[in-house]
């Protein structure tokens, strides 16, 4: 098969269609010429494609260290750990209240979905929910995050102290619930069905990260070759 064949080939298919094709042959003679059955790969000087927005890039350990080590207090630990580990948004936090945990079942309700607690979440959920009990005794504030303020009425933290400890850093709330949907995406496959059962999402923001993913090992398996 030629280079003239694939370029055939795809100008008869369209969008992700298209997309997902030339991903799949590229792979496949990538494949091939490392196991020496080609010579040649077709494929090498056809270009993808751009998508109608850019990649979604991974955070480095570097960017979510800095943040980690600006969580120092029982409330921003549980924060960074809803959002880097559950994708949580700074709106869904503010707005989980106390029932919404099931520690004895290790289960979190948010966003319409309940959600296993992981050991290290668990553990920020008892260490944060101890020290409310200690500072804010008598509260009739059912939401799970409360602050001086909020601690004297029903209503919930402004996004802006739920994000305030992540303010300035690379990986702020949003990217940390950006960076764990692409790891998702990254570790299970580029399947935007998955995705959006496992968070919720809309199929248009499922299909960004799927594409995204997709596009990424894309280009390690580009790199990797010879």
């Amino acid at each position: 098969m030629t280079r003239d064949d694939i370029l055939t080939y795809i100008k008869t298919l369209h969008g992700h269609h298209r997309h997902d094709q030339l991903v799949a042959l590229r792979s496949l003679f990538t494949w091939a010429k490392r196991n020496g059955l080609i010579f040649r790969n077709p494929t090498s000087r056809i270009r993808v494609g751009q998508y109608g927005y850019a990649v979604l890039q991974p955070l480095v350990s570097e960017q979510v260290d800095r943040s980690v080590a600006a969580a120092t207090t029982p409330a921003t630990r549980l924060i960074l750990a809803l959002a880097a580990v559950h994708a949580a948004r700074v709106a869904q936090i503010a707005t989980l209240m106390v029932d919404d945990v099931d520690l004895g079942n290790r289960r979190l309700a948010m966003a319409g979905r309940v959600r296993p607690l992981d050991d290290l979440t668990l553990k920020l959920l008892l260490d944060w929910l101890e020290h409310r009990r200690r500072r804010w005794p008598n509260t009739a504030n059912l939401h799970l995050l409360i602050n001086n303020q909020t601690a004297n009425t029903t209503g919930r933290a402004s996004n802006h102290w739920i994000s305030a400890a992540m303010r300035g850093q690379d990986a702020t709330l949003e990217r940390l619930s950006v960076d764990r949907q692409l790891e998702e995406a990254l570790v299970n496959g580029p399947d935007p069905l998955h995705l959006a059962e496992v968070f919720g999402l809309d199929e248009k923001t499922a299909m960004r990260y799927a594409d995204s993913a997709r596009a990424l090992l894309e280009q390690a398996v580009e790199q990797a070759s010879p």
